[in-house]
């Protein structure tokens, strides 16, 4: 199995970019892990959100496989302590026998289809962040996680 991370558009800033990849070679010790960036939709300003939405879902869903379990880091998903999210990130790799597809949407969120094919939502906060944030928060909560697994001094509590 192997876990990806699945997101809409580049990083612009150079300060997330550098974070991102350091918990990128972090997270290569613990296990296979992939982050897919689906490049911004052209002209994506001229589109209302529904649209932009729809189109942004398409794509997404060529990237997931019939398999896969889908999680959405949606702002009304279920939220979890660090030390919860381990336990759920857990159950997962005992669990799950295909790929586990997490995916941040784009700025106005998931069309329905994305919604649909997911198998569970979560959220990293009530508070709503960037989608260029989030994909720093998100690579360092997974990190986090595989360190309180293992029992290392990462996490503190």
């Amino acid at each position: 199995m192997k876990i990806k991370l699945i997101a809409i558009g580049k990083t612009d800033e150079k300060f997330l970019e550098e974070g991102i990849e350091k918990y990128l070679k972090r997270l290569k010790h613990y296990h296979s892990f992939e982050l897919i960036i689906i490049p911004d939709i052209k002209q994506g300003s001229k589109f209302i959100s529904d649209n932009l939405k729809e189109a942004e879902g398409k794509l997404i869903l060529q990237k997931v496989q019939e398999g896969d379990f889908v999680i959405l880091l949606d702002e009304k998903g279920k939220t979890f302590t660090s030390s919860e999210f381990a336990v759920f990130l857990q159950k997962k790799l005992n669990t799950v026998t295909t790929n586990l597809i997490f995916v941040i949407g784009g700025a106005f969120g998931f069309s329905p289809a994305v919604y649909e094919r997911a198998n569970e939502k979560i959220s990293l906060s009530k508070m709503t962040f960037s989608h260029q944030m989030v994909r720093l928060f998100f690579t360092e909560q997974l990190y986090r996680g595989f360190t309180i697994l293992r029992g290392e001094k990462y996490h503190h509590e």
